[in-house]
């Protein structure tokens, strides 16, 4: 329970030094946590890629440059065009703001930056090249470019995991103070310790003056209230403070705040408050003088879902050809197992809200249907779901081939034939989703997935309200780029044997 504590000398943006009493849950932060970290490790993770860029410009000048016979026996020649490489490429990752220190292990612009990167290395280098007749240029640039991108994009693949890592122990965090109302600053403050790989730690908030000494079971220090913000983080050696978006800091607060922060070196970050609105839909447009956030619609249509289809059919149908001897295998099994049906079908609802019959490989005993209405007294799932942690109607098979999911290969052909798509939102049973809160009808606006949000964010370990708010994150924000990102991360899930259904 919250209660009243001796009062503190609380700094104010205006530099005044006012009494005020501050109520919170816990301890405030110890001295182990009032240091700037994020500096030191932050720069060391971006000299790190610079290193390694540098020995990937080196090799992707070097290892072509031997294709080339006019640089046979000239080493001196080869060591001019290594060191050349070493520099030229963390430079053109770096001018297009692939080392921004706060972007590091954060959102997609850290790796966007390297093809970008390479285009830009391919665009200045060809056309030269070409236009000179010099064949070694033309070499490097067409063979080392494509070589160094991909080796780049590997190393801040794999370095961002093991930071991730890190900061799901506590490690490498940002420290932040969270600014706003109670109300704001709880579901803001929920939504960073929930999504660890921000990489942020919430170390207290400030509150509107008349909220601080009324606050119980808050569950993290109240610091503060909002005019004191800039002393606090400066006493707490704070790396960001997060300002939600409610009345109380609306006016000139956040104007304000800013000016106090200048030269602090802490960084400010604003909550727009529309939590499912991913970034490629925001834009800041000016009205007269004043900025606005602007938010495109979501598409549905037109040559985006072309493209969606089309590559579905064509990543389908490579991948039915490459399994279909594993495919075959796990038919087999099935059918010697009791002599039982090898698929089981199953009505579920898909784009527009119109059924189709979804097709698995069976993993159950042949009367599992039958045996379920026993077995709802015992449901763990949520949301309309229905699940148990040991259905006693999994065979020893369908127990490994759910470990793997090979129980959903045969949703491949629900793929082909345009009923699902590879990644999209989960396909529910009806009597399921007329269980489910009302929005969850905008789920059929797109064609449901053999994979998506919801399972390579903890697969069927999600609770039924979670798994729809994910889907409905998926059905608003779709681009091609977050497909292919589900896709890579569904493989790793798998793999790990994540929550699988």
């Amino acid at each position: 329970m919250g209660h009243p504590h001796s009062p503190i000398t609380a700094p104010t943006l205006s530099g005044v030094d006012t009494p005020m009493p501050v109520g919170h849950t816990s301890a405030p932060p110890s001295a182990s946590l009032r240091r700037r970290n994020f500096i030191a490790w932050s720069r060391r993770y971006v000299l790190t890629l610079v290193l390694a860029d540098g020995l990937i410009g080196a090799a992707a000048a070097v290892v072509p440059s031997r294709f080339s016979n006019s640089l046979d026996g000239e080493f001196a020649l080869v060591a001019v065009l290594a060191i050349l490489g070493a520099i030229a490429w963390p430079t053109s990752i770096s001018l297009a703001r692939g080392y921004v220190r706060n972007r590091v292990g954060v959102g997609s612009e850290e790796l966007r930056a390297v093809p970008r990167a390479g285009v830009a290395l391919v665009v200045a280098g060809a056309f030269p090249a070409g236009l000179l007749g010099q064949q070694t240029l033309l070499t490097l640039v067409v063979v080392g470019v494509p070589f160094a991108v991909l080796l780049s994009t590997s190393i801040r693949y794999f370095a961002r995991k093991a930071l991730h890592r890190r900061q799901r122990t506590g490690f490498d965090v940002r420290h932040v103070v969270v600014v706003g109302s109670s109300r704001a600053v709880r579901e803001l403050t929920d939504r960073l310790n929930r999504e660890k790989q921000c990489g942020m730690k919430v170390v207290g908030a400030c509150l509107p003056s008349h909220e601080v000494g009324d606050v119980s079971d808050f569950g993290i220090p109240v610091l503060g209230d909002l005019s004191s913000v800039a002393r606090i983080v400066r006493r707490l050696d704070c790396d960001a403070v997060a300002v939600t978006s409610d009345d109380s800091t609306r006016d000139t607060y956040l104007r304000k705040l800013a000016w106090s922060l200048e030269g602090t070196g802490v960084e400010m970050l604003v909550d727009p408050g529309l939590v499912e609105v991913a970034g490629p839909r925001m834009h800041i447009r000016p009205l007269m003088g004043a900025p606005l956030l602007h938010i495109e619609q979501p598409h549905f249509s037109g040559w985006r879902r072309v493209i969606k289809r089309g590559s579905d059919l064509v990543i389908t149908s490579l991948g039915l050809v490459l399994i279909s001897p594993v495919i075959l295998v796990i038919a087999l099994l099935i059918k010697l197992q009791d002599g039982g049906p090898i698929l089981f079908r199953q009505k579920r609802v898909g784009r527009d809200g119109e059924e189709f019959w979804m097709y698995k490989f069976r993993s159950m005993v042949i009367d599992a249907e039958a045996r379920k209405a026993a077995l709802m007294a015992h449901n763990e799932g949520k949301g309309g779901l229905f699940k148990l942690t040991e259905d006693p109607r999994i065979t020893p098979l369908g127990k490994f081939l759910r470990d793997f999911s090979l129980d959903e290969l045969p949703q491949l052909f629900n793929v082909l034939n345009g009923s699902m798509s590879l990644v999209g939102p989960r396909p529910h049973l009806a009597n399921e989703i007329a269980q489910m809160p009302s929005e969850a009808t905008r789920r059929a606006l797109v064609t449901p997935g053999l994979t998506g949000l919801w399972q390579v964010s903890g697969r069927s370990d999600l609770e039924g309200d979670e798994a729809v708010r994910l889907d409905l994150r998926y059905v608003e924000n779709w681009t091609f780029t977050l497909d292919i990102l589900i896709l890579w991360k569904t493989a790793s899930a798998v793999l790990a044997k994540r929550g699988a259904r």
